[in-house]
């Protein structure tokens, strides 16, 4: 069982039942957060569910497709935190768009228009509803998920790339503007993982790096406690199972 350092907080995991936010979403769980499941799969939902009530803590259900929501869906959504949980500290993002490697030069204009809106667009919806909620807790965190940004931004990529790239200059940004006293914005990088996402850029037999999301789920825990305050406007680029130093102590 993990060190209960997420205990009385509420946590929103966009993309709650992708490779990571699933992984993501209980260990949340098993460290003490109240997790709110957001996703447009309600099959997959429900059997995240099932696996972090089996823990012994019971989640929240939030079925939204990010595709179609709207401001006014993600303002709903705050609202109903407020008149549910009545609280929320912190919120990660793990959901991703992407059909595969292709040219920019042949890629679908819907394809793109749908990989930059999930990406990037409806992350920021998505986030500034939340704050206001999020301004009320005490050392609230935002996380963006990110693919490795050097490998992202070369040929191929498409708008998942241009959209990795954006959240890391959102990241830099909206705590500038936030401040040191604001809500804490952060990014995480993971290594290579195996995933659906990353099985659709590589032949499996070949993609000899990739580990399970799992063994990354800690490190988003840590950036959404107290601990994940020394990258506040920054990204880390986590090793597998790595954990990070303890609030105060001075990071290697």
């Amino acid at each position: 069982m993990s060190e209960a350092v997420l205990a009385g907080r509420v946590v929103l995991v966009a993309g709650a039942h992708g490779g990571l936010g699933s992984a993501a979403s209980l260990a949340c769980a098993r460290a003490g957060a109240s997790v709110v499941l957001l996703g447009r799969r309600m099959p997959k939902l429900n059997r995240l569910y099932d696996s972090i009530a089996a823990e012994g803590v019971e989640p929240l259900l939030y079925p939204l497709d990010l595709e179609g929501a709207s401001p006014d869906d993600y303002a709903e959504m705050a609202a109903r935190i407020e008149a549910g949980p009545g609280r929320l500290d912190g919120v990660l993002h793990c959901a991703a768009e992407f059909r595969g490697l292709t040219p920019l030069v042949h890629t679908d204009p819907a394809d793109f228009a749908r990989a930059l809106h999930v990406g990037l667009t409806a992350k920021w919806w998505l986030t500034q509803a939340c704050l206001p909620l999020l301004s009320a807790a005490e050392q609230p965190a935002v996380v963006f998920a990110l693919d490795d940004l050097a490998l992202t931004g070369k040929a191929f990529w498409g708008g998942y790339g241009i959209a990795q790239h954006g959240l890391a200059a959102l990241v830099a940004m909206l705590q500038a503007e936030l401040g040191e006293g604001g809500v804490r914005i952060s990014g995480f990088q993971p290594g290579p993982m195996r995933t659906g996402l990353r099985g659709r850029a590589y032949v499996a037999d070949s993609d000899t790096d990739a580990r399970d999301p799992s063994v990354y789920a800690q490190a988003c825990v840590d950036l959404l406690s107290p601990a994940g305050a020394h990258y506040r406007g920054r990204i880390l680029a986590a090793d597998p199972g790595s954990r990070l130093p303890a609030p105060g102590s001075r990071p290697q």
